[in-house]
């Protein structure tokens, strides 16, 4: 049988909280369902951040509770304290993705605590969340490189993903939050990763900043990886993180990976018209880097 890769949207919340044009509810539900339209069965729509601090986000608790979960698309929203866990509760959530550090420098500049606090809390969130039964995915930011601190040590990333597993994280995301990491680096922690505790607890999340994430993909592929985060034209970029640019785009990662022979259910045609609304909406999604490949490859295919 064909295996198949998870590939998780990030678009409407990580590709969406550094534009500089604010989207309305409304706009944001309409990105979701054209992704969801193409086949991706797995979305961020948003983050319970204060809206001062990121305001793009506002209105998150409205796009959730919007969205129904008895579909088929599994639906998450970033929280980055206990508040942000009781809101996004409130709201309907039944999964929700928590950062952790893998630098001192990040977890200051992002959330003003330090690795350990932000560790405390994620625990906290872990224990009401088994109670109430919503999935808590950990993504493990600037896990190759900080731009604050440098070089980020692999066995810190190993030392905080096997921490977090043992206390029952649904999964742990692998983040190269400023693109820094190459293939040889991913494919050496996401080896050992997936040695010491399977594949199926595992993602990876890449930005495409030195045009690398393609191919930090393929590495944690052959590694073993079967989730990846990507974001729809290839929108991205932290806040807190300079030198963050766009994710890699949904549509290049779904391009390759059918290439390649893996089934994602994505639908290429529908996925080009969420990239097309996505730059429509924003008006600075860069597209994939194949996009205008893509779309004449497709339109020879179905004739």
């Amino acid at each position: 049988m064909t295996q198949q890769i998870v590939v998780t949207d990030v678009g409407p919340r990580d590709g969406l909280q550094n534009q500089p044009r604010l989207l309305a509810v409304e706009q944001r539900l309409q990105l979701i369902a054209a992704i969801a339209d193409a086949g991706v069965n797995s979305i961020e729509v948003g983050s319970f951040v204060s809206p001062r601090a990121v305001p793009a986000m506002a209105g998150t608790d409205v796009v959730m509770a919007a969205l129904s979960e008895d579909g088929p698309v599994h639906y998450t929203a970033l929280i980055p304290n206990m508040k942000g866990y009781e809101l996004a509760r409130a709201a309907g959530a039944r999964s929700v993705t928590m950062v952790l550090y893998a630098s001192e420098g990040m977890a200051q500049k992002n959330v003003n605590m330090g690795m350990a606090k932000a560790e405390a809390v994620t625990a906290d969130i872990l224990a009401a969340a088994r109670g109430d039964g919503i999935e808590v995915i950990a993504t493990i930011a600037v896990a190759f490189a900080c731009p604050f601190d440098g070089p980020t040590d692999p066995g810190v990333v190993r030392a905080v993903a096997d921490k977090f597993l043992a206390m029952g994280a649904d999964r742990i995301v692998i983040a190269d939050t400023i693109g820094a990491g190459h293939p040889q680096q991913v494919r050496s922690l996401t080896a050992e990763l997936v040695r010491d505790h399977g594949a199926a607890r595992l993602g990876c999340h890449f930005h495409d900043t030195r045009a690398l994430g393609l191919a930090n993909v393929f590495a944690a592929v052959e590694s073993g990886i079967r989730r990846f985060d990507a974001s729809i034209a290839g929108l991205g970029g932290c806040p807190f993180a300079p030198g963050a640019s766009g994710n890699v785009a949904t549509e290049d990662v779904a391009m390759m990976l059918e290439q390649m022979g893996f089934d994602t259910g994505i639908d290429l045609d529908a996925l080009l018209r969420a990239s097309d609304l996505a730059e429509e909406l924003t008006g600075t999604a860069p597209g994939g880097r194949a996009k205008a490949w893509l779309k004449p490859w497709l339109a020879k295919r179905a004739g």
